[in-house]
């Protein structure tokens, strides 16, 4: 029984750790760092954007008329998307703004978005290369909000925000998410430097970019390669993109569980990258993998475990009861908020909903990490919004 509840606690340490612990450990050490003031000098190096497609008809024109209205020097801008292989209208209407400076690269064979984002570097003139996706709408501002922080030669690398447009079913629960994501990456980037950029929206020196495996997910890869070569790669809450979130919460699903398998494999098999676990190595980088990563695709397996020991453990103590108790409140909440929309046809509440989307999350982490785990990944992709 001592093993039990030893067991017990070591695993509701870990998970207090994963989504409270870690959080605090970094606004503990934001109190040693003081902000540091922006430069108002005006810095417009040459810059490249990369937009990545496969069949996106239904979005790529508005994505060409928001780039084309981005506030930066025209003459120093360059609007380049790649089509993997699209078998719709697509490369039709990129086509037909040709004459607007838009530059088509088509990518044969399906070869997945690492691959092509390679290819498209080939092609880049830009001194600053902006990664971003067809349905990620910019603010006007973005560019120049972006590219500000290479006036520092020590920033290799900088990410933007992504918010949501208020869609349909995963809005409540994953706009939460989203909030606690850019406080904790907001407090990496003051303390040293992200894990991960976005993949809506970021920045790199072109000259720091080397081209990724195919296997890789790219905008992890791209923010430890520049990490690896000693540079900074810094969190910037002021450019936004703007995306809609997924249609359906299987739509959700079925994304996180792609994103993670590619982010495991990523660190797990990529030996570049799967170095970098190593604290013997640098110690912080590999803290905040194991922190803002690992652990947290784990997560669901530790609350598995909580539960069970829970079990055992209920009638030995009161606080073992209380916890058992509000343990099996919070997975009714999350049935409740399966059947309500699902089973009953209602609206959304919000307090079952978000609990019904952490359990899926979780879910969706570990089959993500048990995929990446045994050598699966996702190479091409197919947008939810099909």
């Amino acid at each position: 029984m001592e093993i039990i509840e030893s067991t017990f606690w070591v695993l509701f340490g870990i998970i207090f750790y994963i989504y409270f612990g870690y959080l605090l450990f970094l606004v503990f050490l934001s109190l040693f760092y003081r902000k540091s003031t922006q430069n108002k000098e005006t810095y417009e190096p040459t810059v490249s954007i990369i937009i990545a497609a496969y069949n996106e008809e239904s979005i790529i024109e508005q994505k060409i008329e928001n780039t084309l209205m981005l506030d930066y020097p025209k003459d120093k801008i360059e609007i380049i998307v790649f089509s993997d292989a699209s078998t719709d209208k697509t490369d039709e209407i990129i086509k037909r703004n040709a004459y607007r400076g838009i530059k088509l690269i088509r990518i044969e064979g399906r070869m997945g978005k690492t691959y092509c984002k390679n290819e498209a570097l080939k092609m880049a003139k830009g001194e600053i290369i902006v990664f971003s996706d067809a349905n990620s709408i910019y603010e006007l501002q973005n560019i120049h909000v972006l590219v500000k922080h290479f006036k520092n030669p020590s920033v290799g690398c900088v990410s933007g925000e992504l918010r949501y447009i208020n869609g349909k079913s995963t809005v409540i629960a994953e706009s939460i998410y989203w909030r606690y994501e850019q406080i904790v990456k907001h407090l990496e980037s003051l303390i040293s430097s992200l894990t991960s950029a976005n993949g809506a929206i970021y920045a790199v020196r072109k000259a720091l970019y080397e081209p990724l495996p195919s296997t890789a997910i790219d905008d992890l890869a791209a923010s430890l390669m520049i990490r690896q070569k000693g540079y900074k790669v810094l969190y910037e809450s002021k450019a936004v993109a703007w995306e809609a979130t997924a249609k359906t919460i299987s739509a959700e699903f079925h994304r996180r569980v792609r994103m993670v398998t590619r982010a495991t494999y990523t660190l797990l098999w990529i030996p570049t990258f799967r170095s970098l676990l190593n604290p013997f190595k640098n110690f912080i980088l590999a803290c905040q993998i194991w922190s803002h990563k690992i652990l947290r695709w784990l997560s669901g397996l530790f609350l598995i475990f909580l539960f069970i020991c829970n079990i055992i453990l209920v009638g030995k103590n009161w606080i073992y009861d209380f916890l058992m108790i509000v343990q099996i409140f919070f997975y009714l909440l999350a049935i409740l908020g399966y059947m309500i929309p699902v089973v009953l046809g209602k609206k959304d509440i919000k307090l079952t909903h978000t609990a019904y989307y952490f359990c899926l999350s979780c879910i969706a982490m570990l089959t993500g990490f048990y995929n990446g785990l045994k050598k699966r990944t996702f190479i091409i992709w197919t947008p939810n919004r099909q």
